[in-house]
């Protein structure tokens, strides 16, 4: 079994539909930037402020490489697979799935939160920006583009059915 990332914009549902889809596919589930915390024993506004956002992205490729392979759905941070680099990283033992949804939605359940330095750093208009820069990214770096703006069952299931497609079609070898 191959590792499932998700990606997307925060506040995409990464980390709430992760645990459902997990829990659907009997595997582990990781968010990404808990592990990061756990492991730098820092707050990811400590790290951005201590180090960089550089830093920070170094964390994510590091620990990208270090979890693909594992039986486990990876809820990955909104600029972690943004990057071609990682991209290829995490298509080592896994595949992407892109959840996409509308920037509005994203921005009702993130504007408020002062554990995201890019929001809290950041006006409506430029978080809209990097929303649409970020999605052709994710777009590109994905396997699997899933509508998530559903009931978080209903886009569970429906990546678990994407993604065992594309198993399918990795053993064909399409």
């Amino acid at each position: 079994m191959k590792t499932l990332f998700l990606c997307g914009f925060m506040g995409c549902g990464k980390s709430t539909i992760g645990k459902s889809l997990a829990q659907l596919m009997r595997r582990q589930f990781i968010d990404l930037d808990s592990y990061i915390v756990d492991k730098s024993g820092m707050t990811i506004p400590d790290i951005f402020a201590r180090h960089s956002e550089e830093y920070f992205r170094s964390l994510e490729s590091r620990y990208i490489e270090e979890l693909t392979g594992l039986s486990a759905v990876i809820a990955t941070g909104g600029g972690a697979l943004v990057s071609a680099d990682n991209a290829a990283l995490a298509r080592k033992g896994g595949i992407i799935a892109f959840l996409d949804v509308q920037f509005n939605t994203c921005y009702m359940r993130i504007k408020d939160d002062e554990n995201r330095p890019l929001v809290m750093n950041n006006s409506v208009q430029d978080l809209e920006r990097l929303f649409s820069m970020r999605r052709d990214l994710y777009i590109a770096n994905s396997d699997i583009v899933i509508d998530a703006d559903a009931p978080i069952e209903i886009v569970a299931h429906r990546i678990k059915a994407a993604y065992n497609d594309a198993l399918d079609k990795a053993m064909r070898g399409d």
